[in-house]
């Protein structure tokens, strides 16, 4: 009998594993897609590296770093070409650059954003008016929409805000939780009152003499043959020690020793149990263990994803490709969401004379384009980019990646349900909740829950 069993083989149930075994634990993984990765994808195409999924991991947050590190694959960490970083965003038929000193949607320079055409002259005003917002009452969770509007006006929200996030949740900043998504605009606004006030304390803080400051890290990091390396260095380094078990999980039990999952019509016990998948597949199964729990993880929307791979001749292209890539908002949109330029964000991934674009689609307001053939989507895509981008010629090559429910979406009200089913769940000894659901939705994210989860495991059972 396995120590754990861990339900789901993503990110977050990979690092579970890798870190039990670690450990000296034993566990059975429950998967029951044929491969494990879960929306980590990476394929190799006409010398082109290929991310389906996520193409890397903010170097801010350390945990995804420090695994790859164990793993040994340390010296094939690559980041972004910061020096080629521009955004533009799709207005009126144009793409605008975003303007520069921006972090986020916040304003931290006062010429690019006198000159950008991007928002009107009301929402420059606006902006610089609110360097001089007082601290106010904390109002209690809002939406991002709200958020953002108080501070800087509507126009923000739909060309600053609503772009930036379709491309990180594929969500609508009018649903979004302003406390779950920008925890730490929260924190400024309650101390400085002024979002742009607080940003530049912080920055003119890090940049005192003894403030151990260093040169910052590149913004995203990834690894030269794409974050699929991870997942085959993980797969290996637990190779003889976890089972994969190729099935769905239907239910968990309470039992004597601990728990059973039920699957394939029987059941598989453990001692403990991770349950690493998304929270609407989790649901019906935890329902026999706390159905408060089960109706909690229910209340979590996801939205469905498409990345769209093209890869293109340079020459094909009316002019080369500016910056990183561009976004488009809702009141653009008509089914790109945003778009990257692969050769341009990292190097290493595209040979001379290819640009490869990664279009992404889909989000809480179009899930239907999942539904659409292949061929469809690619004449949509084809044709937005030959408008926005003035590529004058089909691509080379293609691929195409769906993801149903795949990113949670943190609405108004998550940190309370989050609050009650840490609560709820840590009265169940034995049970581990992890994954893009609870506290953060990016790889370092779900690696750490996964992390903490085998540590939890492994205190638990040195105390038995």
């Amino acid at each position: 009998m396995p120590d754990t069993d861990i339900i789901g083989g993503g990110i977050s149930g990979l690092a579970a594993a890798y870190y039990l075994t670690k450990g000296g634990g034993t566990a059975v993984i429950i998967e029951p897609r044929p491969r494990l990765g879960g929306v980590i994808e990476t394929a190799q195409v006409e010398g082109s590296i290929i991310e389906g999924g996520p193409d890397s991991f903010l170097s801010a947050k350390p945990a995804a770093l420090e695994l790859i590190t164990e793993l040994g694959l340390a010296d094939d960490v690559i980041g972004s070409n910061d020096h080629l970083r521009v955004t533009f965003v799709r207005r009126g038929g144009r793409l605008t650059r975003l303007p520069d000193g921006l972090m986020m949607m916040v304003p931290t320079k006062i010429l690019p954003l006198l000159t950008t055409s991007l928002v009107g002259w009301p929402t420059k005003l606006r902006m610089a008016m609110e360097l001089f917002r007082s601290p106010g009452a904390g109002t209690g969770d809002q939406s991002v929409a709200e958020f953002i509007g108080e501070h800087y006006g509507r126009e923000a929200v739909d060309y600053l805000a609503e772009p930036l996030l379709s491309g990180v949740y594929g969500g609508n900043p009018a649903d979004l939780s302003v406390t779950s998504v920008l925890p730490r605009f929260v924190e400024l606004a309650g101390r400085y009152g002024s979002l742009t006030r607080g940003v530049l304390a912080e920055r003119a803080r890090a940049a005192r003499p003894g403030s151990g400051r260093h040169p910052p890290p590149p913004l995203f990091r990834t690894l030269k043959g794409g974050l699929g390396q991870m997942v085959e260095a993980i797969a290996t380094a637990i190779r003889g020690k976890i089972e994969v078990r190729q099935a769905r999980a239907e239910a968990i039990e309470r039992s004597s020793v601990g728990f059973r999952v039920r699957l394939d019509g029987g059941w598989l016990e453990a001692r403990s149990v991770v349950v690493a998948c998304e929270a609407h597949h989790a649901a019906p199964v935890l329902r026999p263990v706390d159905g408060r729990i089960a109706d909690l993880l229910t209340a979590i929307p996801y939205s469905s994803s498409m990345t769209v791979v093209l890869g293109l001749n340079a020459a094909d292209f009316a002019a080369p490709p500016i910056g990183f890539g561009f976004l488009v908002p809702s009141k653009e949109r008509r089914r790109v969401v945003a778009c990257t330029w692969v050769g341009t964000k990292f190097s290493h991934r595209v040979p001379p004379g290819t640009i490869v674009a990664r279009c992404f689609l889909g989000g809480m307001g179009d899930a239907g384009v999942l539904d659409e053939p292949d061929p469809q989507v690619l004449e949509e895509v084809t044709a937005e980019l030959r408008e926005i981008a003035g590529v004058t010629a089909a691509p080379r090559f293609s691929r195409i990646f769906r993801w149903p429910r795949s990113m949670a979406q943190y609405t108004v009200g998550h940190p309370q349900r989050l609050a009650e089913i840490e609560a709820r769940a840590a009265q169940i000894p034995g049970l581990y909740l992890a994954g893009n659901a609870y506290q953060g939705i990016g790889i370092p994210d779900c690696i750490r829950m996964g992390k903490a989860a085998a540590e939890k495991i492994a205190v638990a059972k040195d105390r038995t």
